[in-house]
């Protein structure tokens, strides 16, 4: 077990480069099992998720050989079982990925339920319901067991536009005979990475980007090289990072149209940057002041499915409203539990007031003061980061291990940008 001990009030300075998308990297792991051939993937993120996809790979009978320090070659020739292993499945919710590639290789698979962020109910029958439009059998004992010997492409409409679900989609239908039309699903710029992933081992996609996707099953997909794309989410983490500490950073290998609804988002809270090719600026001495809605009202920022703002980043957008003068009404649609760590941001001095379960009003600026918090999931372990490196004093972060799920050794770019940071060992 680790901790962050963070002193506060120091401005970031310098150049940071993010790392590829974890929510890119995951569902192409799972995807390697849809070949017999070596598929090898470039700039994947060092994070624990991965690492726990790729313990279910080598626990399948695949081999998995990191060639860089962030490419990975992995072949899956060799793997027979159909069975996931528990304790693996419940670290990573990712693990609901294997359904689709395992069903469509092998025409089975039984899946544990998945592990994962505990911010409130996150169904998997949309999942299932694309399987059964295709004609597998799903039946739930405990685990997941899908059966799907003589699936069939159809027309599916998707009851949610679901990320990990339309992933699943994909990956199934990339093997399956006939055409699959998804409707309503999504296109988060990680689906889309997914989707080019896959046309490169051989798949027929069209209307990647779109929420009509039509796919044409083939016999049989091949090995390919892949880079996975860098991680918006954390592009975003590192404008609010620099925002409310009063830095000068830059952010390298930025893809600028990943990013409009969160620059929009952020300038409404008074946050300039400028883009030039695939970096990002974002200079000192920001105004920070809310931009009413016109007549002078409250504004409000809510989440959404692509394109619109992404249910990541409202922790971290929560958190740099705390800085900003002004009042804003936060949304958040998704999850009923996300909102519960602004209870962190009110010890430490922020003028918050949680509405219900996905509602809060932000008053600001706030002066925070270090103390001790912990991480209830990946976002908000970053959004209480950020709290803590422009409060005044000492903050002292524990459960750690769920920023590292996320985010590839966050504390030593901070460190090479300026920031006081150090993990150590828990007591």
């Amino acid at each position: 077990m680790e901790k962050f001990v963070i002193e506060g009030r120091r401005p970031l300075n310098g150049t940071v480069t993010p790392g590829g998308n974890k929510n890119e990297a995951l569902p192409a792991l799972a995807a390697t099992l849809l070949t017999e051939e070596p598929v090898i993937l470039d700039n994947v993120p060092r994070i624990r998720d991965v690492h726990v996809m790729c313990d279910v790979l080598t626990s399948l009978g695949g081999t998995v050989e990191w060639i860089e320090p962030n490419k990975v070659r992995i072949c899956n020739a060799k793997v027979r079982a159909t069975t996931l292993d528990e304790e693996l499945c419940r670290r990573v919710r990712a693990s609901i990925l294997f359904a689709g590639p395992m069903v469509a290789r092998f025409g089975h698979v039984k899946l544990p339920p998945p592990g994962g962020d505990v911010i409130g109910r996150r169904r998997v029958d949309t999942h299932f319901h694309i399987l059964q439009a295709l004609g597998a059998d799903v039946r739930v004992e405990g685990a997941y067991e899908i059966r799907g010997e003589q699936m069939r492409g159809g027309d599916v409409l998707l009851d949610e536009a679901s990320v990990t679900a339309t992933e699943n989609g994909l990956m199934a239908a990339a093997l399956t005979p006939g055409r699959t039309l998804m409707r309503n699903a999504a296109s988060e710029p990680h689906v889309c990475g997914l989707a080019r992933l896959l046309v490169a081992m051989g798949a027929q996609i069209r209307g990647i980007g779109s929420n009509t996707l039509e796919i044409e099953g083939v016999e049989r997909l091949h090995g390919c090289e892949h880079r996975i794309g860098t991680d918006y989410l954390e592009v975003g983490s590192f404008m609010g990072l620099a925002a409310v500490t009063g830095g000068d950073v830059t952010i390298e290998r930025v893809q600028p149209e990943d990013m409009r609804m969160i620059r929009m988002v952020f300038e409404r809270l008074g946050i300039q940057v400028t883009i030039d090719g695939d970096r990002m600026h974002v200079p000192p001495a920001q105004s920070l002041a809310v931009q009413r809605d016109f007549g002078g009202h409250v504004p409000k920022v809510d989440d959404a499915p692509w394109p619109a703002f992404p249910t990541d980043l409202m922790s971290i957008v929560i958190t740099v409203a705390t800085q900003c003068k002004g009042t804003v009404l936060f949304f958040e649609k998704m999850f009923e539990g996300r909102m519960f760590f602004v209870d962190h941001l009110q010890s430490m001095g922020a003028q918050i007031i949680l509405c219900d379960p996905h509602r809060v009003v932000v008053v600001g600026p706030s002066v925070l003061r270090g103390c001790r918090v912990e991480s209830p999931d990946v976002r908000a372990g970053m959004a209480l980061l950020i709290a803590g490196l422009c409060a005044e004093g000492q903050t002292t972060m524990y459960n750690i291990h769920q920023i590292d799920r996320g985010y590839e050794r966050v504390d030593e770019k901070l460190r090479r940008l300026g920031a006081s940071i150090h993990r150590l060992p828990v007591d």
